[in-house]
């Protein structure tokens, strides 16, 4: 490493943030040095508990602070844009947990402010920074499969208590955007954008939607079918199925077990296994790098818009029962 660690500071107490801490920790890139709550005795105790130096009673005290260099915002889904502008406007580089957001309008607003700030923002898909998702795509673009014809995709989970986040509508939660998000993002990577979704949903007694499936039409003929759910087992899976085989990851979006699954017909399955990395430690990494000069966003305004226009898409066609254009 030819650079100083950059300092970073978290904006909320979020459960997500037990999975990117240890990575902030490990890394000689980051120096983690604060988090914010809305009262200071919650960042107090948090802040022990964890071995933060520092501790912020509100969000705004943490993004007045001249030596945090870049946070990471683990705020609910309706607050990621607005805390992304507020970060940027303060001098701060942002990491915003996925999803930025279903709103088009909204993620184009908060990368417009980044670039008026001169500050960097990404949108924090863990999963896309992990060498078992590089390995993929360098499978499929170079013809192990042949010509990609269908990516398959599943993401849920058992989820039931009614007051959790995760089931508001009020901050967006449900399905499609807890873990749904990472489906779209999957299909996306390895078919390039959508020109045409169709989603069902079942809205549970929160009003989220439950459980969600989707078909999605890409170029070239390719078609993308995912199902994701807040009411179902454990499920993670991926599979790109070519004309001459397919690609089949069994933990494609927590990558704790990296293997990929090469299957021909009439062929022994081949497993191409990846050295495991911590996910969360490698996106904190890129951002660093991007900061200090060092390297280019990997999720930049780009794939931020367009994730966001197909979830509104998908939301659209979910709560219409129609088929929706992009």
């Amino acid at each position: 490493m030819s650079y100083s660690p950059v300092t970073w500071g978290i904006v909320s107490t979020a459960d997500i943030n037990r999975k990117l801490i240890p990575g902030a920790k490990a890394s000689p890139k980051v120096d983690l040095v604060g988090v914010a709550s809305r009262t200071q005795e919650h960042a107090d105790q948090y802040a022990s508990w964890w071995e933060i130096p520092r501790a912020y009673g509100s969000y705004e005290a943490l993004l007045a602070d001249p030596e945090i260099e870049a946070v990471y915002i683990s705020l609910p889904n309706t607050l990621h844009c607005e805390w992304s502008i507020r970060a940027v406007e303060a001098g701060k580089h942002v990491l915003c947990e996925k999803p930025l957001s279903r709103h088009p309008d909204q993620v184009a607003a908060a990368f417009e402010a980044a670039e008026r700030a001169g500050r960097l923002l990404s949108e924090a898909f863990m999963w896309r920074h992990n060498p078992q998702t590089t390995k993929l795509k360098e499978l499929v673009d170079g013809g192990t499969i042949g010509e990609l014809r269908l990516v398959r995709s599943t993401f849920s989970y058992s989820l039931y208590d009614k007051e959790n986040i995760r089931l508001r509508p009020e901050v967006e939660g449900g399905a499609l955007m807890d873990v749904g998000c990472y489906n779209v993002s999957g299909s996306r990577f390895l078919a390039g954008e959508p020109e045409r979704v169709w989603a069902e949903a079942w809205y549970g007694p929160t009003g989220t939607d439950w459980v969600l499936t989707a078909t999605m039409r890409f170029p070239n003929d390719v078609i993308a079918t995912f199902d994701c759910g807040t009411a179902l087992q454990n499920r993670d899976e991926l599979e790109a199925i070519g004309s001459e085989g397919s690609l089949f990851l069994d933990d494609p979006w927590h990558c704790n077990v990296p293997v990929i699954e090469l299957r021909r017909d009439g062929s022994a399955t081949e497993r191409i296994e990846i050295e495991p990395q911590d996910s969360y430690r490698l996106e904190l990494e890129n951002l660093s790098d991007a900061i200090r000069g060092e390297a280019e966003l990997l999720l930049a305004r780009n794939d931020a818009t367009a994730q966001a226009r197909v979830l509104e898409a998908l939301h659209r066609s979910a709560t219409t029962n129609r088929p929706a254009e992009l």
